[in-house]
């Protein structure tokens, strides 16, 4: 698979796409106005605020806005138990990493077992385990990988991660001293501080692109600013070399993102309906904790059998459903509500589809087998923000439901309100300011309406006004 990592970094704002097979593939949004600071992988000296046995929990103060969550099997403690209240005691200090941002009303969600990530490695200082990714699956390598790590004697667990594979003893050598210095760093910045404080920041959105998904696969990395190519171009060189020659700095007159077609995509993504290549369209609506999306022909008509058509369809969106939820960043429960399908092996197809379509998504998934009626029930482990609510907020009109009283229903609703001023009376004249498209529809209506109130009314557009809004004036 072809792959391309696009930066556009900027003082207030850094953006990274992943462009696979000249589609985009992944976008990464990291906006540093302040309350926008990404905190995944910080690690904090917090202060015990609550400790609720009812459910398991703590609340945690780390210097923000909001208490951060720790659940009881994030607990690293000496003494293990099922009451959080005997292993946590409020106003304690524990070092904890952010796990989680914050989504909607909730908090963030935070661990005390604490990971260091490296390009091939992730060092756990609290833990003793000793992993290898699923994606190495030669056993031999596996081996290797294995016999090295154990070789460094390291304090702590250690999971080998994809990129380890082919890595040579030296490499990871080096790396894992990096970490180990790391850690020791944090821990003298944990003694000295004062609750609650900050003491490690988790690299910025270039570096961890650099870090995570810069690779042999990966034919350039282009970024459009000349001071972060240069820092990314220097950490490349100290974190994996042989792929340094492939950071390069894009300085066409174009804006890169408009270069490469993205600025379209990112305005699609506000967007509940996505067409499909054949003619039909899915429909995704998102929820706080549930995703609903629903698949239709549209203008498919197909060529021979309704059970080919319907099929060809399910493919083609589950592939489209599988590249927007890793797109948009939607996580938690998702039901897809695919068109139904007489035929058990075409369903099979379809399901095999979206499992493909998943393959490269880092999140955790969890696809259930098609019903009888075309739904498929998923899982898809939120590591992010959805990419509608970091650019979009509820709008005041609609209130977030995406839906506004109809012209027909505001019509109806002003009737009401004017005969109930007159009180039927038929002396006066009326004037009533509307929305222009609103008002559109009074003057269609004119004559029904004033007859119905038994006088004149005369009718003013005004832009200014929100959709629902109107001004009645009784001369």
């Amino acid at each position: 698979m072809k792959k391309t990592l696009l930066a556009n970094a900027t003082p207030d704002e850094t953006r990274m796409a992943l462009i696979e097979d000249d589609k985009l593939a992944e976008l990464f949004i990291d906006r540093h106005m302040q309350g926008n600071a990404k905190l995944v992988g910080n690690i904090y000296k917090g202060r015990v605020e609550n400790v609720l046995p009812g459910i398991s929990s703590a609340f945690v103060d780390v210097g923000l806005e909001k208490n951060a969550y720790l659940y009881i099997s994030d607990v690293v403690s000496d003494k293990p138990d099922r009451d959080i209240g005997k292993m946590l005691t409020k106003n304690s200090t524990i070092m904890i990493q952010v796990a989680k941002e914050a989504i909607g009303t909730k908090g963030m969600k935070v661990t005390m077992d604490i990971s260091l990530p490296g390009r091939y490695l992730v060092y756990m200082p609290l833990s003793k385990h000793v992993g290898i990714s699923r994606q190495i699956e030669q056993r031999t390598e596996r081996e290797r990988l294995r016999t090295i790590i154990q070789s460094f004697n390291p304090a702590g667990g250690v999971i080998i991660r994809t990129e380890a594979q082919g890595a040579d003893e030296r490499a990871l050598r080096r790396e894992m001293k990096y970490l180990l210095r790391l850690w020791e760093n944090v821990q003298k910045k944990y003694e000295s501080a004062a609750a609650p404080a900050l003491v490690h920041k988790e690299l910025g959105l270039t570096f961890q692109m650099s870090r995570d998904v810069l690779s042999e696969n990966v034919e350039a990395f282009l970024l459009d600013s000349k001071a972060e190519y240069e820092d990314v171009k220097n950490f490349v060189e100290m974190l994996a070399p042989e792929l340094v020659d492939r950071v390069r700095y894009y300085d066409s007159k174009t804006p890169i993102f408009e270069a490469f077609h993205v600025e379209d995509e990112i305005s699609k993504l506000r967007q509940a309906r996505i067409d499909l290549p054949s003619g039909g369209y899915i429909i995704i609506q998102e929820a706080e904790s549930l995703c609903a999306i629903d698949v239709n022909t549209g203008k498919f008509t197909g060529r021979s059998s309704q059970e080919e058509t319907v099929t060809t369809t399910n493919i083609e969106a589950a592939v489209e459903v599988g590249r927007q939820l890793r797109l948009r960043h939607i996580g938690g429960i998702i039901v897809i509500d695919f068109i139904d399908m007489k035929k058990r092996k075409n369903r099979i197809k379809v399901t095999e589809a979206l499992q493909n379509a998943t393959r490269n998504d880092h999140a955790k998934i969890k696809i259930l087998p098609i019903t009888r009626l075309g739904l498929i029930e998923m899982t898809r482990e939120r590591k992010h923000e959805s990419l509608l609510s970091l650019l979009c907020e509820p709008c005041d009109e609609c209130t977030g439901s995406g839906w506004v009283l109809s012209k027909e229903s505001i019509y109806f609703k002003i009737r009401k309100e004017i005969m109930s001023l007159t009180q039927g009376r038929a002396d006066g004249r009326l004037k009533v300011f509307l929305t222009p498209p609103v008002a559109d529809y009074f003057r269609t209506n004119q004559a029904r309406l004033e007859r119905q109130i038994h006088r004149p009314i005369e009718i003013q557009a005004d832009p200014g006004l929100p959709w629902e809004n109107y001004k009645i004036i009784l001369e």
